[in-house]
């Protein structure tokens, strides 16, 4: 008799509901997305606003050397392009045309001047006749020097003779043979002849002196006309029109056959073995930069040393025109009017805290950067010193290693902390 079904009886397994286990899935994945995304989620929360963080450009805070310098487009010119002007008036005859390579002492034009030919005979002809006036003057000198030593030499004997008289009278007068009145005739003929030559010895050294004046004046009258000739063969000679030094021919101003003037521009010609920079400095670098600034010039991919050298007075269009000139020897291929890049360099510091210059430092005015902390940039004030075409340098409120916003935060709103999508 079997009691009971016991034995035969085995456990069941529990029957699970598939929406109950989709349930408890859903809920763990729920949980450890949460986990993940709490840190984004209290970023979002915190963030007053949010922008793509892919169309910003990041720098990194450096240390290290800040050249403070300026960056400008410069114009090739030449340091030597003197017009030659026309020293008379004539016909022009033209040796040369615009473009055209010359050496120094080459003929360029000749001015066929025929009031200048003409002054120049004239001043010639008088500098003879000063020369024959100032030889006469010399003869005439030389006759009345002689006559005047002649009565010299006469008084002088005169004088010697009246002595000698004066000796024999005063022996016959202490022998009684001659009166007092003899004696006292004698010594009067003695005192005159004595005056005569004195007078005559004066007469020759005034006379020394009106011819030495008169010769003198002639003298000079020769000179004033010989510098007088020498001027106007200059000026002939000046009617060829010579290169001053080997280069270029820039410009013609004159057709072949033209009548031109005195003083009128005739050519224009250039060095090209002696060029410079002619630069546009903005306004506000105007006080900073002045004669022997260092530059750096650029040329096909090298740099080359230069200085400035002038510096206008007067601002155009808020700038400032500067010349830089090469301070060694300059390239070979140089052209006039071709574009360099320049930069002055103001400054230099050493080990300095820098980071890029970009568009925050005019947004921002220098005085706050967004730092980024991985997808949070967070507003900090700065203070900023000198700064260079490239680099500024951070005097507080950023760290070495620090990462900021370098492109423009107008959008930003001045928002303390912006979410970087």
């Amino acid at each position: 008799m079997i009691e009971n079904s016991s034995s035969m009886d085995r456990p069941a397994a529990a029957q699970r509901n598939p929406r109950v286990l989709a349930a408890v899935a859903a809920g763990v994945v729920l949980l450890i997305g949460l986990a993940f995304a709490f840190p984004a989620i209290r970023r979002w929360s915190s963030a007053e606003r949010a922008v793509d963080g892919s169309t910003l450009r990041l720098g990194t805070v450096t240390r290290g050397d800040l050249l403070r310098d300026l960056s400008v487009q410069g114009r090739v010119v030449a340091a030597l392009s003197p017009t030659l002007f026309s020293p008379g008036q004539g016909i022009v005859s033209l040796r040369t045309h615009a473009g055209s390579q010359i050496k120094s002492g080459d003929v360029l034009a000749v001015i066929d001047s025929k009031e200048l030919h003409a002054a120049l005979d004239q001043a010639r002809s008088q500098l003879l006749t000063s020369h024959s006036e100032l030889d006469r003057q010399r003869i005439v000198t030389r006759q009345s020097e002689l006559r005047a030593q002649q009565q010299v030499e006469l008084q002088t004997l005169r004088l010697a003779a009246a002595k000698r008289q004066l000796e024999r009278v005063e022996r016959t007068f202490k022998e009684g043979l001659s009166n007092k009145v003899d004696l006292e005739t004698s010594q009067d003929a003695v005192h005159i002849a004595d005056m005569e030559l004195t007078q005559a010895k004066n007469e020759l050294t005034l006379l020394h002196e009106t011819s030495g004046f008169e010769v003198a004046t002639r003298q000079q009258q020769v000179q004033r006309q010989e510098s007088v000739t020498g001027e106007l063969q200059k000026r002939v000679d000046d009617l060829t029109i010579r290169a001053p030094f080997d280069g270029m021919v820039a410009a013609v101003a004159v057709q072949e056959g033209n009548g031109v003037a005195p003083n009128q521009a005739v050519l224009t010609v250039v060095n090209l073995s002696s060029l410079e920079l002619e630069i546009g400095l903005p306004e506000e670098y105007a006080n900073e930069t002045g004669v022997g600034t260092p530059a750096v010039i650029t040329f096909l991919g090298r740099d080359y040393p230069g200085k400035v050298t002038r510096i206008s007075p007067e601002v155009v269009n808020s700038e400032v025109m500067a010349t830089v000139a090469f301070a060694g020897a300059q390239p070979e291929g140089l052209k006039q009017n071709q574009r360099l890049t320049t930069r002055l360099t103001f400054e230099s510091k050493h080990n300095v805290l820098k980071v890029a210059r970009g568009a925050f430092m005019e947004s921002e005015g220098g005085r706050a950067a967004y730092v980024v902390n991985e997808k949070m940039a967070t507003r900090r004030d700065i203070a900023t010193g000198a700064s260079s075409v490239a680099e500024v340098e951070i005097v507080r409120g950023l760290s070495e290693g620090e990462t900021i916003v370098l492109s423009d935060t107008a959008t930003f709103g001045h928002a303390r902390t912006v979410m970087l999508r």
